[in-house]
């Protein structure tokens, strides 16, 4: 089983195809860089979505938040990358991804990106 960062999202099948339902996820710990500062950005990352014919398998998704340890990223434009590679990975009905970052700088920033 993997246990390094990675940008690969598993999937599994939708044990429920034939009904809409809702999958809220939080993930507390994500961080990321700033590319500006090198410093570090802390969030907390929702995901609520509405399945099709896949789901996202939780471990992949941990092991691809943690991927962005390193990286340096714009609050807007990591939110955004998560959400676009959600969506390609698995297809949903719908999706929303909110990065709650913490307070830098005097600054507390909440960014959305939505699908459709």
């Amino acid at each position: 089983m993997a246990t390094e960062p990675s940008k690969i999202l598993e999937s599994f099948s939708n044990p429920r195809p034939q009904r809409d339902y809702e999958i809220n996820m939080e993930c507390p710990e994500f961080t990321c860089v700033c590319p500006r500062t090198g410093q570090p950005d802390f969030a907390n990352i929702h995901v609520r979505y509405v399945p099709a014919e896949l789901c996202v398998e939780l471990k992949s998704l941990k092991l691809y938040l943690w991927s962005y340890r390193n990286e340096g990223a714009f609050h807007e434009a990591v939110v955004n990358q998560i959400l676009d590679d959600l969506v390609q990975a698995i297809r949903p009905k719908s999706m929303t991804v909110v990065g709650d970052f913490n307070v830098r700088g005097g600054i507390h920033t909440t960014v959305t990106a939505m699908y459709p």
